[in-house]
């Protein structure tokens, strides 16, 4: 059997501390080695080009500043042109062991995923050691992506310890891809929609010195909007445009139910509480029953939404 070319990509933006010792980490699992210089104020990428001796290092550099997206995407795509099988996505900055790629990349190797990601949620134990603000934000992000991505089994969404098959990397729109701090979510946004397979792998982040770039203040937003604009995607991608079945009738019947019903009876509500009478109880029942009706409708297709997650692996079809 032939073993399948594993290749590194490392975005690198303000990890010149770290970045070395990472490199100096990853095993003999691994082939090659991309160091994706970002634009780095410190120049991250010349400083490995002059002082790393490992032999599998190759040194991109970004003419601008795309993100971690965009410079992951630049290194997946130039080791998908070299002839790598799987690549595999860790930051420089020391809080992904490369020790850990073994694990990542054995469900793609035996055909049980197309794509595998970190979770760090995984063991309670290490939930205890992760800071607050960073485990309630991602409990909040991970309810939001399950709605937009589709993979309901997933966790930890902003996770960016990930690997995934060349062959199915193939597949994807990587133009369309969000570059900056969404990308990690909008990657199984994409994947969702070619039914690709994911896997979570526990794994435990380590908390150093390193300064993170993310800023929730700013980027609280787009995360919202970013959420939206992928379920409503993936929605009329799923259920209207490529299929319409039962699930699609019940999100539309439950939607159109709840909508006449909030809105029967509110204007009855202030109708009657202007002339000053109270509301009949037939008209309270007509508004509550679509409500009732609506809510069983959306839930019915919550739970076909849930079972329909991708089970079959993509790269076995292809």
């Amino acid at each position: 059997m032939k073993m399948p070319k594993i290749a590194i990509v490392i975005p690198s933006y303000k990890v010149r501390a770290h970045i070395l010792g990472v490199i100096h980490s990853a095993g003999p699992e691994v082939d090659v080695i991309y160091v994706v210089d970002d634009q780095c104020p410190e120049s991250s990428g010349q400083y490995v080009a002059e002082n790393c001796t490992d032999p599998r290092v190759r040194v991109l550099f970004n003419e601008q500043n795309e993100g971690v997206g965009g410079a992951t995407l630049a290194g997946f795509s130039r080791a998908a042109q070299d002839g790598a099988d799987i690549m595999i996505k860790i930051d420089g900055d020391g809080q992904m062991d490369p020790r850990l790629i073994p694990k990542f990349i054995a469900p793609i190797v035996n055909g049980r995923a197309d794509y595998t990601k970190g979770n760090r949620f995984y063991n309670p134990e290490d939930v205890l050691t992760m800071p607050t603000v960073r485990l309630l934000g991602n409990a909040a992000l991970s309810f939001m992506s399950k709605l937009s991505t589709g993979y309901w089994h997933v966790f930890d969404p902003t996770n960016g310890y990930l690997a995934i098959s060349a062959k199915v990397f193939s597949l994807l729109p990587r133009q369309k891809i969000a570059k900056r701090y969404f990308f990690e979510t909008d990657m199984l946004f994409r994947l969702n929609t070619i039914r690709a397979v994911v896997l979570d792998v526990p794994m435990v982040a380590v908390y150093g010195d390193e300064t993170s770039g993310l800023k929730i203040h700013r980027e609280l937003g787009r995360f919202m909007v970013g959420h939206l604009r992928s379920f409503s995607k993936r929605i009329f991608y799923n259920y209207f445009l490529r299929d319409f079945g039962v699930a699609s009738v019940q999100l539309v019947s439950g939607v159109l139910a709840i909508g006449f019903g909030v809105s029967f009876g509110g204007i009855q509500w202030y109708l009657n509480a202007a002339s000053g009478v109270d509301t009949p109880a037939g008209t309270v029942m007509i508004a509550t029953l679509p409500i009732i009706l609506g809510f069983q409708m959306l839930l019915s297709f919550l739970g076909y939404d849930i079972s329909s997650t991708p089970v079959e692996p993509l790269q076995g079809r292809l």
